[in-house]
């Protein structure tokens, strides 16, 4: 079990919300365009690989970040409230994070000055990535785009030392999925290459 350290006060709020299932749609894979959206990727799949822009002037490639677990978070929107609560979270218990060696990736269709603003006024450290041209591309692969609202959905994944899907979960728009589920999946995969000695 974790040992936590005290929790902010919007960490005690996410936890007494339990994140809410949400059925996704039946999606055809067709090699992906901009109209078209693959499915989730399950856990044991490898997800697509890509390379998004973390700022006017870098980037992040995802096979760079193989060799250790990787936490995607797929958000709708800057600034809304749910999501400044959820990114700030993440912050929040990057400490937690760092203990498994697990890199955080926040992902949006916003640019990447939006992303500076709101990482600068939430006091957001780790990269926000901007799926913003062509729009929404990255979400597309991963089965996470809304195409009404034309935002990615809440969603989550936590990628082994192998770049696999270890755990993913989607929810509702409006819901904060917390940490939870997050820091137990890194903590099943620290088990899994360390057993405990019996």
């Amino acid at each position: 079990m974790i040992e936590r350290p005290d929790r902010p006060e919007a960490e005690q709020r996410a936890r007494t919300s339990m994140p809410v299932p949400v059925k996704v749609p039946d999606r055809t894979v067709t090699g992906i365009g901009t109209s078209e959206q693959a499915e989730m990727p399950a856990p044991g799949q490898a997800p697509p690989a890509f390379r998004l822009p973390c700022g006017p002037d870098g980037s992040v490639d995802l096979t760079a970040l193989r060799g250790a677990p990787v936490v995607l978070a797929f958000y709708p929107a800057d600034f809304s409230p749910t999501c400044s609560e959820q990114m700030a979270l993440y912050q929040a218990v990057e400490p937690e994070f760092s203990r498994f060696g697990a890199t955080v990736l926040g992902i949006s269709v916003d640019g990447v000055w939006c992303h500076r603003a709101f990482a600068d006024s939430r006091g957001i450290r780790y990269p926000l990535l901007s799926d913003f041209e062509p729009k929404g591309q990255v979400c597309r692969e991963y089965g996470v785009y809304d195409v009404d609202a034309g935002t990615a959905m809440r969603a989550l994944f936590v990628l082994d030392h192998e770049s696999v899907v270890a755990w993913n979960y989607l929810s509702a728009g409006d819901v904060n999925p917390g940490a939870d589920g997050i820091l137990t999946a890194l903590e099943q995969l620290e088990s899994k290459r360390h057993p405990a000695v019996s």
